[in-house]
């Protein structure tokens, strides 16, 4: 007998009808089960990865500020992590938000990421460029034994349960986190359904981040291209010729041929009008940085001048009065206010402004890089055009121009403002500082002031003061220049020694005593025929002029050379009381009986000038004599 459910059962060798039903139940829920856990794997992953930063800045970082290493760069080693710990705790926050969301959590999580794409890109781009010199560091501080020890004792003082063997254990993680978040969300987008909302949404945050990671490679790449031609190298003419080889004398004369022919027009050069307004830009802020760095060396320099004031220079024979308090305040600002306003104006002007023209160097060799490698690249795509392809290196050239283009016409815009930015700064520093030390200035002279006769005395009345006071002054000035003028006293003359008073009596001799000048200052001879004389010395006047007609040369004898003196070195020759006893001139004529003549110094060009009332010497002589005598160059002798 037939059991009543036989007719339930399927046939040997069919398939159960429901079977797939099942199937498909158990694939939902694995993959279910699949994205959920990749889900919370993003999450408690990014929750770990806060955590590491936080200790790599909270407990290393820090201890390591603690023992104070003047061989450790701390700011080389960790970059800008500070900004990746606070971008990721935000981020942190928003996918911890999204349980909140149940179903639209996938949605969440593919918004959020969209969100901070930019962002992410931003500070990574920072972090991973300066990573492989961070390792570098790391390298070096392992070869030495001493910071060796210190970064260890750190790491087993803050972080021991991790057993870290260096910092590099720390510093690859946001390289790490980064690159990992394309593969997290690849996961949950294979276990979401396709045709969803939510497949569609993971898998455009999938190419936003895959696109973040390409932008910061290749930013890495264009920071090396430009960290290899950024440098300001200073190399000897040796150095130089080392360089010259075939090839780079080839690629030398290509680069200038190109740009004469741009300059003449016969090819026509590639434009980029957003990079060129960039330069212009660039340039204009460079010079002004040059600028401003020239005037405030000039300022300061002319402004120590200006408050050295010449009371410091002698000492002025008053005790007390205006002039010692003008010179105590002139000292209190050159030796105290002075130095402590160029002191500040060091700190907050000066050293910000040579940081700004350091800073400058590194651009400025990019752009004229930038230029030798436009010339190669025109030169490359006209040969890539004739011939359809073209060699590797020549590949590897236009990339270069290509990432040093691109890395300049997204760097300049952000360099320009932070320069603009800065010079705004130190221009502002320096007009407040300049305030204050005009503050400081008139608080002193304020104090100096109250001390004076008239320091109480209200404005108007003491400029009425003023006034009469030059009026006065203006006065006696001009009494006293009408009494020196009618009253000028008679020219020195300088004494002379027994072989100067025989060559003196030569010269009379020779010229007549009315020809006697002496020179009233040394004279240095600088032209053919000058004469080079000593202050004092006499000379006879031959001529008032020279070959050439000029009457400010004149022609003089000086007792054997002969030649010419300027004539505002010489005055009529005085002899002085003591040597005119003494100083006779014999006669041109035979003197068998020692028969002398004195002579008398002309008389002083100026008028009202007191001339020399000669005295003579008394000789016997007979009356034929006497008549000789009186008739001789209208000399007067007397004699017995």
């Amino acid at each position: 007998m037939a059991s009543p459910h036989a007719e339930e059962l399927p046939a040997k060798g069919t398939a159960d009808p429901d079977a797939h039903i099942y199937e498909e139940v158990t694939l939902c829920e694995r993959m279910e089960l699949s994205q959920r856990l990749a889900v919370e794997e993003l999450i408690t992953t990014e929750a770990s990865y806060v955590r590491n930063l936080q200790l790599c800045l909270s407990d290393i970082r820090a201890h390591l500020q603690q023992k104070q290493l003047s061989d450790l760069d701390l700011e080389g080693l960790f970059s800008n992590i500070d900004d990746i710990l606070h971008l990721s705790r935000r981020f942190l926050r928003g996918l911890e938000a999204t349980a909140a969301q149940e179903h639209d959590q996938l949605l969440g999580i593919s918004t959020l990421f969209q969100e901070f794409k930019e962002e992410m890109e931003t500070v990574y781009k920072t972090y991973c460029t300066s990573y492989d010199n961070a390792l570098l560091l790391v390298e070096s501080y392992r070869k030495d034994p001493r910071l060796q020890e210190e970064i260890m004792d750190t790491l087993n003082a803050t972080v021991p349960h991790t057993s870290a063997s260096d910092l590099s254990f720390f510093l690859v993680m946001p390289v790490q986190r980064v690159t990992k978040y394309p593969l997290l969300l690849g996961k949950i987008l294979e276990n979401t359904p396709a045709g969803t909302s939510a497949h569609q949404a993971l898998a455009m945050a999938v190419s936003a981040m895959a696109q973040a990671n390409a932008n910061i490679n290749e930013y890495k790449r264009q920071r090396e291209v430009a960290t290899k031609y950024n440098k300001s190298e200073h190399l000897t003419l040796r150095d130089r010729l080392a360089r010259l080889n075939t090839h780079s004398i080839a690629k030398k004369t290509t680069r200038l041929s190109r740009l004469f022919m741009h300059e003449a027009g016969f090819v026509s050069k590639t434009e980029d009008k957003e990079y060129d307004n960039l330069e212009e830009k660039f340039q204009s802020v460079a010079s002004s940085v040059a600028a401003l760095k020239e005037n405030v060396a000039s300022y300061m320099a002319h402004l120590e001048a200006f408050l050295v004031p010449a009371p410091h220079k002698r000492e002025l024979q008053m005790e007390e009065g205006p002039a010692q308090q003008y010179q105590r305040l002139a000292e209190h600002l050159h030796r105290a206010v002075f130095p402590e306003f160029k002191q500040r104006v060091d700190r907050l002007v000066w050293q910000p402004l040579c940081s700004l023209s350091e800073m400058l160097v590194g651009p400025q060799q990019l752009v004229k890089k930038r230029l030798d490698k436009l010339l190669d690249y025109e030169e490359i795509q006209e040969r890539k055009s004739e011939l359809g392809s073209v060699t590797y290196d020549e590949e590897a050239a236009m990339n270069t121009y290509l990432a040093i283009n691109a890395l300049l016409v997204a760097e300049l815009p952000r360099f320009n403002q932070l320069v603009v930015q800065l010079l705004g700064q130190v221009l502002g520093s320096l007009c407040i500082l300049h305030q204050d030390l005009a503050a400081e200035v008139l608080h002193e002279a304020e104090k100096e002031l109250k001390q004076l006769p008239h320091g109480h005395m209200p404005l108007p009345a003491f400029w009425r003061l003023v006034e009469d006071t030059l009026q006065q002054a203006g006065a006696q000035l001009c009494t006293f220049t009408q009494a020196f003028e009618t009253v000028t006293p008679s020219p020195a003359t300088q004494p002379l020694t027994a072989a100067e008073e025989r060559k003196v009596l030569s010269l009379v001799s020779k010229h007549g005593p009315d020809k006697l000048y002496q020179v009233t200052s040394n004279v240095s001879g600088s032209k053919d025929l000058d004469l080079t004389l000593q202050k004092g010395q006499i000379v006879a006047l031959l001529q008032r002029v020279d070959t050439k007609g000029n009457t400010s040369r004149w022609l003089v004898d000086a007792g054997g050379p002969r030649g010419f003196v300027p004539a505002g070195k010489l005055q009529p020759y005085s002899p002085v009381q003591g040597q005119q006893t003494g100083m006779q001139t014999p006669t041109q004529e035979s003197v068998p009986d020692r028969r002398r003549h004195s002579y008398a110094s002309p008389e002083a060009p100026r008028p009202q000038v007191t001339t020399f009332t000669p005295a003579f010497q008394i000789w016997p002589c007979s009356a034929q004599e006497k008549q000789h005598s009186n008739a001789a160059d209208h000399r007067i002798l007397a004699c017995k």
